[in-house]
Order: C-alpha cells, then sequence, then structure tokens
C-alpha cells in the first residue's frame, strides 16, 4: 500500500473534533525523540556497563518494541483495535519507566512527562477513533 493510500485511509476515519491537525504530529515526535534519545540511551549505556539491572532497562526496550510497531499496525495494517492495545502498552511502560527510574536516576522520569503526557493524550484519542469507528 502506498503512503496516499495510507493516508486517505486514515483522513477517512471518524475523528472527534479536539484530535489536533496532521501537521502537529512530526513537531510532537520530532521533540520527544529527543527526550527519548537521551533519556533511554543513557539507560542503555548504564545497562550495557552493567552499572543497572535488567529488569530497569527492560521496560525501556519493551517501550521502544511497542512504539516502533505502532505506525506498521495503524498505517499499514489499519488495525485500530491492535493499535489501541498497542498505545495502552507504550503508555504502561512509560508508567514503568518513570517508576524504575525515579529512585536512583530522577532526572529520567521528569524528562519523560511529556512523553507521557503526549501519549496520554494519543491514547485516549487512538481510544476514541477506535470506537467511533466500530
Amino acid at each position: 500500500m502506498n503512503t496516499q493510500q495510507t493516508l486517505g485511509w486514515y483522513a477517512s476515519l471518524i475523528k472527534p473534533e479536539w484530535a489536533p491537525p496532521a501537521w502537529l504530529f512530526g513537531p510532537a515526535w520530532t521533540f520527544l525523540y529527543i527526550l527519548i534519545a537521551i533519556s533511554f540511551g543513557f539507560i542503555f549505556y548504564k545497562y550495557k556497563k552493567g552499572q543497572i539491572k535488567q529488569k530497569v532497562a527492560l521496560p525501556f526496550a519493551l517501550n521502544l518494541i511497542f512504539n516502533f510497531i505502532f505506525s506498521p499496525i495503524q498505517f499499514m495494517l489499519q488495525n485500530n483495535i491492535l493499535a489501541a492495545v498497542d498505545v495502552i502498552l507504550i503508555w504502561i511502560t512509560i508508567i514503568w519507566i518513570m517508576k524504575v527510574s525515579w529512585k536512583k536516576y530522577r532526572w529520567v522520569a521528569l524528562m519523560n512527562i511529556p512523553y507521557l503526557v503526549w501519549v496520554s493524550f494519543a491514547t485516549v484519542l487512538q481510544l476514541t477513533v477506535t470506537f467511533l469507528n466500530w
């Protein structure tokens, strides 16, 4: 499926009036990916050096996987229900990330607050779009 067909499919979905314009997603995710690269990169560096345990790095790795597969699920498979499940998993792993990093690396948890806020909004949006297009 080409990009035009994918964009046409998404544009044809019923969305709530409060859905942000499509152009906002690029800048928002660019900003968030910078924060993610810094905070997740730090954790993976510490893990590679043996300075943190696997149980601390696990939610970061799972979050990247869930984040990476969202777009193919949503736009290639065009599966709103599976995308809704995936975005909930992204949200859960962000909470987990903040919990495991709070005690020793509080700045990592704090740096992920914008990510949590955006994904909280995106989760409500995805669930709403899924419901409206059931």
